[in-house]
């Protein structure tokens, strides 16, 4: 089924309109009601009862977005929240390690009361704790050096930061969030290739096609560094969209777009 994106928006956040001086204009997108005069909506094409939004010349229309703009921010507001749970995940993540670098000595006496207990229940049902792979690399990381954890919980910190940034640059579709998350993402990209050689899991093969998707979708549809005709034809498609955001609105067939 084909979503209707412009009517989805509107309903939950309501129609958007406007009276250009241009008179020809203003005839196509007015109309009156028994209950008052209504204005046809930016997004939608419907009429809505009461006064405009806004008032000027046609050129000054707000942008409004409409259509696939409407599907690529969400899209971009689905990236963005993606990146802000990561980050806060990495934000405890980075919390853990740190207070665990100060309570090592700690930690590692209740690990081994904890696993002193759980071993004869352990070997009751025929499992080796002490060869087991989780509880292995647990016990490395007691082997570690405080500046090491203090290091990795610093490092973990940062790239929580730049997820969230992503984030919140994505929520409003800023054009430097769209760069920093092709160039950061892409940038891991190897690190996560190289974890599925070393274990296979489903989770690490679903993070991996997300990102890749990601890195793929934004360059494109954006037209980042240059692809598709770069920023000059991003700005070209959104200029000539805000330009003839009233004709379009109005219902009107227009072949070439109009100069500001």
């Amino acid at each position: 089924m084909k979503i209707d994106w412009d009517r989805r928006t509107c309903a939950r956040r309501g129609h958007i309109t406007y009276l250009p001086t241009e008179e020809h204009l203003r005839q196509n997108l007015r109309a009156d009601t028994a209950l008052g005069v209504a204005w046809r909506c930016l997004r939608c094409g419907d009429f809505a009862l009461g006064e405009p939004h806004g008032a000027g010349p046609a050129a000054d229309a707000p942008l409004v977005p409409r259509g696939k703009v409407l599907r690529d921010l969400f899209i971009l507001r689905f990236l963005a929240v993606e990146r802000a749970v990561r980050g806060v995940f990495i934000v405890l993540a980075a919390v853990g390690v740190w207070q665990f670098s100060n309570r090592k000595d700690a930690v590692r006496r209740f690990f081994d009361e904890y696993i002193a207990v759980l071993r004869p229940v352990a070997r009751h049902f025929h499992y080796d704790l002490d060869h087991s792979p989780v509880v292995g690399t647990i016990q490395k990381t007691f082997g570690y050096r405080h500046s090491t954890l203090v290091l990795v919980a610093v490092a973990l910190l940062v790239y929580a930061v730049i997820e969230i940034v992503e984030g919140v640059g994505l929520w409003y579709a800023k054009r430097w969030a769209e760069y920093l998350t092709v160039v950061a993402t892409a940038a891991f990209l190897p690190l996560e290739i190289y974890e599925l050689t070393e274990k296979v899991s489903w989770l690490k093969i679903a993070t991996l096609v997300v990102n890749i998707l990601a890195v793929l979708y934004i360059a494109l549809a954006k037209r980042l560094f240059g692809l598709r005709g770069g920023r000059a034809a991003f700005d070209a498609e959104r200029h000539s969209a805000s330009l003839l955001e009233v004709e379009t609105s109005a219902g009107l067939t227009t072949t070439t777009p109009h100069n500001a």
